[in-house]
């Protein structure tokens, strides 16, 4: 490795936390440093890596991120703005908690528990233990995901009982503030036998054009019968290094529907893996993008059929504009035995100008008779038909494209089938139009 590399990556672990106690680095976290200085960076030869800018990886110059100031928190606080009606909030800046506004005396009768990461960790170990990064990153970002488990400490911790339903979405603000700042945002979701909930994180960069590096971790884990929105928003800054990495465990007769909202970011490396552990259960992945500038948008998908009878559900759009570039790498596999599955994966690119490049590649295993499983990808440009129509009607050109955009986009917030979190989607997705 880069002795420059190295030496910066040493800085990040200044003065790290442990998320399991207030002490010093914890063995736990020591043996995940040990793992991420072991593993080599990344390498365009590396399949997991194709087609993507891995010279633009270097982890030089980004320190621990340091609390705010007051002034600062209630910036952030007034900015962090989601839904009117909410079950639950949690808001971060740099890794540290600035308010959690608690579920109803109800829902915690009901033995649902709303914790902050750290002290979830601590006041239930075996239950935090058993599903904490249980699943092991498989898709390229073994480095990061190590990265992350040593540095991690702070994030979310929704447990929700057997046969509990919570009507209203949660929400959870990550912020990152001050140039070249570090963050490690993580969310545990457990939803036992017949739960049913929303959630919904928010990644945002105060300055919306300084350095930053994020790596986040989501860990999705769905009992029988239940089911688990999970909508992630990542408007990190336009300078800003992006990893997330998204684990769900669906079981039987169990229904996960996922959806990443890319906004934000310079490099973005998405890796979000389905195991359909369970007969019956269904996984629907869901992401838009929205890419403009230089920004490079790097998704890698895994849709693993455990067992027979599952289902899953891949749509994937992407808006490109001046330089951008997105990558789609999504594999659907049949284990042996795993019958009468049903998968689909489909990604679609809108090019925006002739300079925007779209790298698609689906790809099926099958190791299994009597399924059905289908992929596909399509780029193109705006219909010149649809265009004219519009500017026929005295709508301006710029737009015009938008809305055929947003239009095009729009297809996969609907399926999310939840009104207010649609509409707030479709506002954040404006909102970065108007930029």
């Amino acid at each position: 490795m880069n002795p420059a590399i190295l030496e910066s990556e040493e800085v990040l672990t200044t003065n790290a936390a442990s998320i399991l106690s207030a002490g010093p680095v914890s063995p736990e976290q020591a043996e995940a440093w040990e793992k991420f200085t072991a593993l080599p960076m990344p390498v365009r030869t590396d399949e997991a890596w194709r087609f993507a800018n891995v010279k633009d990886l270097d982890l030089g110059g980004y320190v621990p991120a340091q609390p705010v100031d007051d002034a600062t928190r209630d910036e952030l606080l007034t900015r962090s703005m989601g839904l009117a009606s909410i079950a639950g909030r949690m808001v971060f800046a740099n890794d540290q908690l600035l308010v959690q506004e608690t579920l109803g005396d109800s829902l915690r009768q009901k033995g649902v528990i709303w914790l902050p990461l750290d002290q979830a960790a601590a006041e239930n170990p075996e239950l935090f233990r058993k599903h904490f990064m249980r699943e092991e990153a498989i898709l390229g970002g073994q480095k990061f995901a190590a990265l992350h488990a040593s540095q991690v400490r702070a994030g979310t911790f929704l447990y929700v009982p057997r046969g509990v339903e919570i009507d209203l979405p949660i929400e959870a603000f990550h912020w990152e503030h001050g140039a070249n700042g570090s963050v490690f945002p993580h969310t545990l979701i457990i939803a036992e036998d017949m739960a049913k909930v929303t959630l919904i994180d928010y990644y945002e960069s105060a300055v919306p054009d300084a350095p930053a590096l994020a790596c986040a971790v989501n860990d999705l884990w769905l009992g029988a019968g239940a089911s688990v929105t999970y909508v992630c928003v990542q408007n990190w800054s336009r300078k800003a290094h992006s990893f997330q990495l998204n684990s769900t465990v669906v079981g039987r007769d169990a229904h996960s529907k996922s959806l990443f909202a890319q906004l934000g970011g310079r490099h973005v490396r998405s890796e979000s893996i389905s195991h359909l552990r369970g007969q019956g259960g269904r996984s629907d992945m869901l992401a838009v993008t929205v890419a403009e500038g230089a920004q490079e948008v790097d998704a890698r998908t895994f849709q693993i059929h455990e067992v027979p009878n599952t289902q899953s559900d891949l749509l994937y759009k992407n808006s490109l504009d001046d330089t951008a570039r997105t990558i789609f790498a999504g594999l659907i596999r049949v284990d042996p035995g795993a019958h009468r599955t049903d998968a689909y994966q489909k990604v679609r690119n809108l090019l925006l100008s002739d300079e925007a490049e779209a790298n698609s590649a689906p790809g099926l295993e099958i190791e299994a008779d009597d399924v059905r499983c289908t992929h596909g990808a399509t780029s193109g440009q705006i219909e010149q038909e649809e265009l004219f129509y519009l500017l026929s009607r005295g709508i301006p050109k710029k737009d015009a494209q938008r809305l055929i955009v947003f239009g095009f986009l729009n297809e996969v917030i609907e399926r999310l089938g939840n009104e207010p979190v649609q509409e707030k989607l479709r506002e954040l997705v404006r909102a970065r139009f108007s930029e």
